[in-house]
């Protein structure tokens, strides 16, 4: 029998997780080249840059669809299974969808030792089965890094499609996980994490969004997206443009993860952070009261991250509540305003 051989799984690639993306800037620039013909069961598609595409199936059914996969972001290959399928499975409750079935993605080097593939895949399959999605077959190719995720098939009410385009002025903007997950993967990879910071990451990054959604399918929800590799700002973005609205993000109401102002202090900061702020930065404006690493720790891209929701106000307290009474660590962190500039204002 195969033994697992001692290996840092973050330390055999560039870059891990959601920092290994394209840039927002690349994407943006073929994406909006790309044009297909109207299809009116499409109810979301590609042109939306939302979480995950929506097909109509009956007046009464749809299926979303989404695939998500990435390099090692921990060093644990069954941990870096959990996050990967933690992640994937992200896109369709963001939606407000229920994930039923996925397709596995593996890319693994021809001389590595199989025993770490067989835990990665375990650690995804930990997580599939706990989100009642089954695995119903997948894809391997070689490859000289490791690489893994899902594509991931959900259902869904055609009338209750919760897109990030949607926000509607004078809604409370509610977050539902903590941000830092990057800068920490990045100083895992350098070998200079503390434990703390590590099992705090690693703790967000395989808590499932199951629970988050279903709740907030309870209220008044106008808007809803997941945060991922384009950062907090990125996907502020996305709902900003989308809703034709602005968006006010109160820095001191951010929550972070321990160690997260730590890493950026240290240096630790990804080249996909980097990316995201190059992209963009131009559409944000911030006081002279929030302190620069809090700031940059908005840019920083998020693997398997929180939801961001759109609420009417009317509903924004009941929600907090329920979100925190079922474990879930949800912060008010600013509101949607009329459509004004700059379309992301950041106040202390």
């Amino acid at each position: 029998m195969s033994q697992e051989k001692t290996v840092r799984l973050t330390e055999t690639v560039k870059a891990g997780g959601c920092a290994s993306k394209l840039s927002p800037a690349i994407l943006d620039a073929v994406l909006g080249k790309l044009s297909q013909p109207a299809n009116p069961r499409v109810l979301v598609g590609f042109d939306k840059a939302d979480d995950a595409g929506v097909y109509q199936l009956t007046p009464d059914l749809a299926v979303v669809q989404t695939v998500d996969f990435f390099t090692p972001v921990v060093d644990d290959p069954y941990t870096f299974g959990q996050v990967a399928a933690t992640n994937a499975l992200s896109d369709v409750y963001a939606m407000g969808g229920k994930p039923i079935s996925a397709l596995a993605m593996v890319c693994f080097p021809e001389q590595e030792d199989i025993a770490i593939l067989e835990r990665i895949m375990a650690g995804g399959l930990s997580k599939m089965i706990e989100a009642g999605c089954a695995v119903v077959g997948g894809h391997s190719i070689r490859d000289t890094e490791i690489k893994f995720g899902y594509a991931v098939t959900g259902t869904i009410d055609p009338r209750r499609v919760l897109t990030n385009s949607a926000a509607r002025a004078g809604d409370v903007l509610v977050f539902t996980k903590a941000l830092g997950t990057g800068v920490i993967s990045t100083a895992v990879k350098r070998g200079a994490a503390q434990e703390e910071w590590v099992a705090g990451a690693i703790r967000s990054m395989t808590t499932l969004n199951k629970l988050a959604s279903e709740i907030c399918l309870k209220y008044e929800v106008h808007s809803l997206t997941d945060v991922t590799g384009f950062g907090l700002i990125g996907h502020a973005r996305e709902m900003a443009l989308g809703s034709d609205v602005s968006l006010e993000l109160q820095a001191s109401a951010l929550p972070l993860l321990p160690g997260a102002l730590e890493c950026v202090a240290g240096g630790f900061i990804p080249g996909g952070l980097h990316n995201n702020r190059n992209f963009a930065s131009g559409c944000v404006g911030a006081d002279a009261g929030v302190p620069e690493d809090l700031q940059t720790v908005l840019y920083d891209p998020q693997t398997a991250g929180g939801l961001l929701v759109s609420v009417a106000a009317a509903a924004a307290d009941a929600l907090v509540e329920d979100l925190r009474g079922a474990g879930i660590a949800a912060a008010r962190i600013g509101k949607v305003v009329p459509r004004t500039h700059p379309l992301i204002h950041v106040t202390a």
